[in-house]
């Protein structure tokens, strides 16, 4: 029997990719997004090499969450790996300056919906005896940049939370990674500029950023490495993107 992986936010960028990859291995797939239209059109595209169930889904609602987990049907209800993938940075103003409700969408999508679609599928992946839960962080969960703020903060709790996991999990087999990657092409941008793709395009101009498949096949090596190897953190930059020396605001005179 083919192994299962649930991705959520599986209709773009990362979730996207990693769909592709996993069901180009024949892996079962649950695809979780708020998009029926896309959801759909990747499930045409990939069956039938593979089997894919579709799930519209918000894991901001809890309840939705642990209803989808409880109905899926053989052989996706046998669960393998996790793909915590589902989430989302808006804006770049200063904290002084900021959108409240873009933080409280933040945080409700990359905080708590990350812990609702981990605490409902942590039981199924534990009765398998094996698997890995793969959280989708960022380089912003340890480097912060203007702008970043609340967003930054998010993915600091999917790393520390990720961590944590690894003390709960131990002993059951299962296993836990935080994917953190830099600088790469998606709609990550045009989505945080509310679909300003003239700004979104200004970001990569002139780079050579990662790509949603690059991401998708160092997942896919976290998820098939033999089971006895856990990867904690694995933090991914394109060669383009490095650090500058601290910000010092000097006063004149």
């Amino acid at each position: 029997m083919a192994n299962t992986v649930v991705i959520t936010g599986a209709t773009a960028g990362f979730g996207a990719a990693c769909a592709r990859r996993f069901g180009a291995a024949g892996w079962n797939l649950v695809l979780t997004g708020r998009r029926a239209e896309r959801l759909e059109a990747l499930k045409a595209e990939l069956s039938p090499a593979c089997a894919v169930h579709t799930v519209v889904l918000d894991v901001r609602d809890r309840a939705a969450v642990q209803a989808a987990v409880d109905a899926l049907p053989a052989p996706f209800s046998t669960v393998h790996t996790l793909i915590n993938n589902a989430g989302l940075a808006l804006g770049l103003a200063p904290a002084q300056d900021c959108d409240l409700d873009e933080w409280d969408q933040m945080i409700d999508t990359n905080v708590k919906g990350f812990a609702y679609v981990a605490r409902a599928l942590l039981p199924k992946l534990i009765a398998v005896g094996e698997g890995t839960v793969v959280n989708l962080a960022s380089v912003a969960a340890k480097w912060p940049y203007p702008g970043g703020n609340v967003y930054g903060a998010t993915k600091a709790f999917v790393r520390q939370f990720s961590y944590n996991l690894r003390c709960d999990l131990v002993g059951t087999g299962v296993r836990v990674t935080s994917i953190e990657p830099g600088l790469a092409e998606s709609e990550f941008s045009l989505v945080r500029f509310q679909g300003d793709a003239e700004r979104a395009a200004k970001v990569y101009a002139g780079t050579e950023p990662l790509t949603p498949d690059d991401i998708a096949e160092s997942i896919f090596w976290v998820a098939t490495l033999p089971k006895h190897i856990n990867i904690n953190c694995l933090e991914i930059m394109p060669t383009c993107q490095s650090w500058q020396p601290f910000h010092i605001h000097r006063r004149e005179g």
